[in-house]
């Protein structure tokens, strides 16, 4: 049994909430700029000073609208500033934000409210209202439903203008560090969700560690608090990972934008110009594929591979003693040909990209290091606020998820599953003692996750303690090393590694919609389906080297012998992925069981 902790920096809160942060900016920055919301014309600023007041009155319309200390209301939006405002809004009036996915269809909004008894929601638009509606029936406790797109925000601080301020402080010093800030639903990859309490202090305590400057080696601190910094939100903010940025973005007095329109992504990246970005792997893994296949339909792809790999052993290169002159050389012409320009189509400042969700593999580790943008990854749930484990800018070793924050402690237990501690572990899961008792025993949360750590204390997880399969033989295999490597290469979207009580490991694979295109024109082949492609010969025969490379991270007996491609992709929109991009494996396992027997027969 291993077993590492970092040092706190900050101790747990004895006081306070987060709606604090917010009141303490604009009193000691009160002009200093806070957002740059979205507009048709631009970017428009948003100072410390009018974030408070938009709140302040948002919140005094919850309070004339009778929402009372505690009371948990919905939030049902797409990533825009009114989000950040209204989650701020919830807190000031002393309630708990229960985030929903824009996404979500009628039952699983129903489920939610429902569970968490909402005593009212804020809706994005008319479309979301309906979806409320269709289950509004089963919810006796939802008095009033609010749609940010229909006025509902001006109308709720129209309605609270007679609300004075010393009633609305003392809702919101009513809350404390132990009073419960969020539930937030798991994404629910088996089962129903299961509604994890968040409180004050987990947030507080999570990002006053991380921004701490006690000990910058060894926290977040240089990326979140450089001069100008900057980052454009585009992740769901209903989702834990992008909402404790959001908090701390806004807690170390930095600049938030947000952006949901993912078509016009690039644009605001390049008009909002952030210092660091926040995504997940998959994003990360498109863009390095779109500028490979770019990169090909020009005639450069041999200049683009030669420029990969120069990155890559710069990076490299920095972690044994610094590049050779030569190496050297050579990134600072890479750099004015290749780098430049990527680091350019997301804004021309951007250092540093936080990473979470699911590894990223060290060869796009060290090649975005290699081009100027480090990735940090870290390793978190929901149930821990986010992040427990992160690489940081002073304590980075590439292809593992980082130390544990200060303040946390990780142990691998005997069978390998990832244990946590800290004050950033959830209090449990709301009205659900059962599993709460299942996931927390002895002080330890137990993340179901497997993984190592190595002598340094750097975390890396190796799979999922749900997912290992036993092959026939007995053979132990974690799916997601293979899935990982897999997903790398540019014509994969989706796999997923089968195999249990089988004689051999098997997969599913789907193909890239948007890359198949120019794989196909790059080969002088005709545009195809999706469905032709699934069996085309030249297709099967790429799909198959990119089988054979992962394999190559495995030992025989876990290798994949048979690989079967779907005529479709796994989506969010056909139920085979959670909002959070994570595979839904008993759905796919339902769904596909022909395809699945196919590769055994």
């Amino acid at each position: 049994m291993r077993e590492y902790a970092s040092p706190v920096l900050v101790e747990p809160a004895s006081s306070g909430n987060l709606s604090d942060v917010i009141i303490g900016n604009a009193r000691d920055e009160p002009d200093r700029v806070a957002f740059a919301r979205r507009t048709i014309e631009g970017w428009e600023d948003v100072t410390c000073a009018e974030f408070l007041a938009d709140v302040t009155a948002v919140a005094k319309g919850l309070v004339e609208a009778g929402i009372r200390p505690g009371d948990r209301v919905g939030l049902m939006s797409t990533t825009r500033y009114e989000w950040t405002l209204v989650d701020f809004a919830i807190w000031h009036a002393g309630a708990v934000t229960v985030p929903i996915y824009e996404t979500s269809a009628a039952e699983q909004v129903q489920w939610i409210l429902q569970d968490s008894a909402a005593v009212a929601c804020f809706v994005e638009t008319a479309v979301h209202a309906d979806v409320v509606d269709q289950v509004r029936s089963d919810l006796p406790e939802l008095s009033s439903v609010w749609v940010i797109d229909g006025g509902g925000l001006l109308a709720l601080g129209a309605a609270g203008s007679k609300v004075q301020d010393a009633t609305l402080e003392q809702r919101r010093s009513t809350r404390g560090p132990d009073d419960l800030a969020t539930i937030i639903y798991t994404s629910g990859t088996t089962g129903r969700p299961k509604g994890c309490e968040l409180t004050h202090g987990n947030f507080l305590f999570e990002l006053t560690n991380v921004l701490s400057v006690k000990d910058s080696e060894a926290t977040l601190s240089a990326v979140f608090q450089e001069q100008d910094a900057a980052t454009l939100l585009f992740l769901p903010l209903a989702h834990v990972f992008a909402r404790v940025i959001q908090v701390g973005v806004v807690m170390a007095r930095g600049k938030l934008g947000h952006t949901a329109d993912v078509k016009r992504l690039l644009e605001d990246l390049a008009t909002f110009r952030p210092s660091f970005i926040l995504s997940v792997p998959r994003v990360f893994e498109k863009v390095y594929n779109s500028a490979e296949l770019k990169a090909d339909a020009a005639g450069k792809g041999r200049i683009f591979r030669s420029a990969a790999d120069t990155a890559i052993a710069y990076s490299e290169a920095l972690d044994q003693g610094g590049p050779s002159f030569g190496l050297r050389a050579k990134h600072a012409m890479f750099d004015k040909l290749v780098y430049t320009k990527l680091r350019s189509a997301l804004g021309g400042r951007v250092r540093w990209a936080v990473s979470g969700g699911a590894p990223l593999g060290p060869r796009l580790g060290h090649f975005y290091r290699g081009i100027g943008l480090t990735v940090l990854e870290g390793y978190g749930l929901t149930e821990t606020t986010a992040a427990s484990t992160v690489n940081t800018p002073g304590l980075i070793k590439i292809g593992t998820v980082g130390r544990p924050l200060p303040g946390v402690t990780v142990r691998i237990a005997e069978d390998g599953e990832v244990l946590v501690q800290g004050a950033h572990v959830f209090t449990g899961y709301y009205r659900n003692a059962e599993a709460t008792a299942e996931a927390i025993t002895d002080g330890w949360f137990h993340t179901g996750d497997i993984g190592e750590l190595d002598a340094d204390g750097f975390l890396r997880i190796t799979g999922r303690k749900k997912e290992i399969i036993v092959t026939a033989g007995g053979k132990n295999v974690a799916p997601g090393v293979l899935e990982d490597r897999l997903r790398s290469h540019r014509l994969v979207s989706q796999c997923m590694v089968v195999g249990d009580a089988q004689p051999y490991i098997a997969c599913l694979i789907t193909l890239d919609e948007e890359a198949l295109p120019a794989w196909l024109q790059q080969h002088g082949r005709e545009p195809l389906t999706l469905a032709a492609a699934a069996e085309d010969p030249d297709v099967l025969a790429e799909i198959q080297q990119a089988v054979d490379d992962a394999n190559k991270a495995v030992s025989k007996a876990e290798s994949i012998k048979r690989f079967k491609i779907l005529p479709v992709d796994f989506t969010e929109s056909n139920g085979a992925l959670t909002p959070s991009l994570k595979l839904k494996r008993n759905v796919v396992m339902k769904e596909y069981a022909g395809d699945v027997d196919a590769l055994y027969s």
